[in-house]
């Protein structure tokens, strides 16, 4: 099938969710278009996650998100984010993927080729994030059935032998909650400490659990390789070998830089891969095409987040209410 319409938004995420409200607010016709589920990347989050933020700096588009605790968990934002779709009556097409953007025959609009669809666009925004592409460890035995960057449930760790790799949030959120279901849980970190960025009611927590002895952390630490019932470990002694039944690499996660190069969106040599942008509107080096939300970050993936990242959305209605006033209704 073909459609055409003034902008095709890539990411059914919060972003772009907000996108879509401001851009339906101008009259401008628009689709969203996801690979995966509504809000693909929080449905993938652990099941017993805490936002660490309050409910209303979640919100887009003035709805108000209304939950039991001051801080939502993941189920509560997957119903606040169902019900956006709802109210706002947002045009969404989920488990449909890009396959290839290019430009028309004119050389004006994009023309972007689906897994279901063609969509004819005269703007892009793309607002993908970075959760489905994990930082890997880069060691021998990383493919082995028993590595995993992502955490859901302790259950199905339980009463075995638990290495979490990383200090920060998602690592020590899976190292406790395993711990409590009576897995024996060891940490590697390349840092000295749990990270700074740990959630405060937690880190009292993981301190205690490894000063007391009840989980084992090796800091200064590197996971050198992995095999089917041990794990090697490079720590400031020296290497180690420990017994293992599961490995939880909690490494962090980056945005689909191949992606953004296909589109043409210039990266950072610097090895932080920032995309080029103007922060006033949002538009990239790629003349109608906009990024928004945490893509815009690069590798540095702690310094946006839906909270902070929710004004992209008015930035670009703005930008798009000056260049394509001619389409509204």
């Amino acid at each position: 099938m073909f459609h055409e319409c003034d902008v095709v938004i890539i990411g059914a995420g919060p972003i772009g969710l907000a996108c879509a409200i401001n851009i339906q607010k101008l009259g401008l016709n628009y689709v969203v278009i996801d690979k995966g589920c509504l809000v693909n990347s929080l449905y993938h989050y652990p099941q017993n996650m805490t936002f660490f933020s309050t409910a209303e700096r979640l919100e887009i588009g003035g709805l108000p998100f209304v939950c039991l605790q001051p801080k939502p968990g993941r189920a509560e934002a997957l119903e606040y984010y169902r019900r956006v779709v709802v109210h706002f009556d947002l045009t969404v097409r989920l488990f449909e993927e890009v396959l290839a953007v290019n430009r028309d025959n004119e050389g004006t609009d994009f023309l972007i080729k689906t897994s279901k669809s063609v969509y004819k666009a005269s703007k892009i925004i793309v607002a993908t994030g970075f959760y489905d592409r994990p930082v890997a460890l880069n060691v021998p035995g990383e493919e082995l059935s028993k590595v995993s960057h992502y955490y859901k449930d302790p259950h199905f760790y339980a009463f075995q032998r638990v290495l979490v790799v990383g200090g920060n949030n998602s690592a020590v959120d899976a190292a406790l909650e395993c711990w409590r279901k009576g897995a024996i849980v060891s940490m590697v970190m390349i840092e000295n400490d749990i990270g700074e960025r740990v959630k405060y009611w937690v880190r009292p927590d993981i301190v205690n659990r490894i000063k007391e002895g009840s989980i084992t952390a090796y800091v200064s630490s590197k996971v050198r390789a992995i095999h089917p019932d041990t794990v090697e470990i490079e720590t400031p002694e020296g290497s180690i070998e420990i017994e293992n039944d599961w490995v939880l690499a909690m490494t962090g996660y980056k945005p689909d830089f191949s992606f953004l190069e296909q589109l043409g969106v210039a990266l950072s040599n610097d090895g932080k891969f920032f995309p080029a942008y103007n922060e006033q509107t949002m538009e990239s080096n790629v003349q109608g095409l906009y990024l928004a939300g945490v893509v815009v970050g690069g590798m540095d993936t702690h310094v946006w987040f839906i909270e902070n990242s929710r004004v992209h959305a008015e930035i670009i209605a703005a930008d798009l209410k000056k260049k394509l006033s001619s389409s509204f209704k």
